[in-house]
Order: C-alpha cells, then structure tokens, then sequence
C-alpha cells in the first residue's frame, strides 16, 4: 500500500517554523530540518515559500501583524513612543526568534508596510523634519528589538554554562576571580556584581529606564528645534 503524503499548507509550515525556531533557535534553522518534522521531503516546500528568506519574510509579516493589533494609537507622541517599544517587546518575547527574524527582513510584506506607517505615524504630529521623525522612530525600535535580542542571548548562555556546569553557575569562581584583580582593574564591577547590579540586566526596569532616555533624548531636540 502507497504511504499517503503528509497534508501540509502554508499555515501549518509557519507553524511549524515558529515551533522549530523554539526548540533550536535561528542558527540551526533550515529547510530540510523543517521538512523532517513536516514528514515531507524538503523539494515540497518550495510549492510554498520559494526560499528560506522568502519563509523568514512571512513569520515576520505574522510578528508585524501581532504587533499592529495590540499596539494602541491614542495619546501624544510621548505616549504612542512609549507604547510602541513596550508592545513590540511584549510580542517579541512571545515568539522565539522573533527578533532576529525582524532584522533580518525587509518591509516588503503586506503587514510589514502597514506596521513600519503606523510606527512612523508615531511622531508625525511632531515640528521634527521628516528625516528626524524617521531616525526617532529607528533609534527606539533598534533599541527594543537589541534589548529583546540581548536578553534572548544571555538566556541561551546561561543555559549552555548551565549545561556545562551540571545545573550549578561558576558564581564561586566568579568571585576568586574578581578578588585576584586590584581597586583599579575590577573595583566598581566587583561592588556593582556583588550588590547584584548585573541581575538587573533585561528587566522590567532596565527596559524602561532606557526607554525614558530615548525619549527625553527625543524631546531635548523637539524643544531645541522650536527655539
């Protein structure tokens, strides 16, 4: 008896992709691993999606329509800024690799366009030139998508070392190491790493607080501008 071929669409590739992403990250991604968990050979994908960065194109266009629902259009510049960064962050981290895809795209999507206006629509209502509403926009969206990407990074680390150090971070070791070294070679790291400064890294907190200098970045040149 003929084995029967897997029914396969575009929506259960994407799918797929998002779960593969998950398990393996971006580095190890590749068509012929998601055919094997597709159970169809690697040929039959490219019915769908042409090539890989054709594939990588719609998960991004998927991310971009995610982030247009949530993101709310109400408020200020100051407002709709603030709420953009924490909205893309929030779907970001829903989604692994979510990131990297989105830097590695270009807005030649239906969902992609219409999420890069909304964004720029942002700081329209500013007295900026278009060029600076233009690089305002960029400056916060590099800044979430390199906040989101470098906390995705330290996760991955410290789950190699945790895997390395059988469950156990060389925190001990750490230490020896840092009182080996003078006041002047690791005297403010060693107070700020034994306070827990470092732990605060990725959080919450951090997040906002580099939010809040973008913004009033963008705010000391709106004022200078009106002078």
């Amino acid at each position: 008896m003929k084995k029967q071929q897997p029914q396969i669409s575009e929506d259960k590739i994407l799918e797929a992709s998002w779960k593969l992403l998950g398990e393996e990250g971006i580095e190890k991604f590749s068509m012929r691993r998601l055919a094997d968990r597709l159970g169809i050979q690697a040929p039959s994908l490219y019915w769908y999606f042409k090539s890989k960065q054709n594939l990588y194109q719609r998960l991004a266009n998927q991310i971009s329509k995610l982030i247009l629902e949530e993101l709310q259009s109400e408020g200020d510049w100051k407002e709709q800024m603030e709420r953009l960064a924490v909205t893309v962050r929030g779907v970001l981290r829903q989604y692994p690799c979510s990131t990297q895809l989105m830097m590695l795209t270009l807005p030649h999507e239906p969902d992609m366009i219409r999420f890069t206006n909304r964004i720029l629509l942002c700081m329209e209502a500013t007295p900026l030139e278009q060029e600076q509403k233009l690089h305002a926009v960029l400056t916060l969206l590099n800044y979430v998508f390199y906040f989101v990407l470098d906390d995705y990074q330290h996760q991955q680390t410290v789950s190699a070392i945790l895997k390395e150090q059988g469950g156990e971070l060389p925190g001990g070791e750490m230490i020896h190491l840092l009182n080996t070294m003078s006041e002047s070679e690791a005297g403010l790291f060693r107070r700020m790493y034994n306070n827990g400064l470092f732990e605060t890294m990725g959080t919450d907190k951090a997040f906002e607080f580099g939010m809040k200098l973008i913004l009033m970045g963008i705010e000391q040149v709106i004022h200078e501008q009106g002078k």
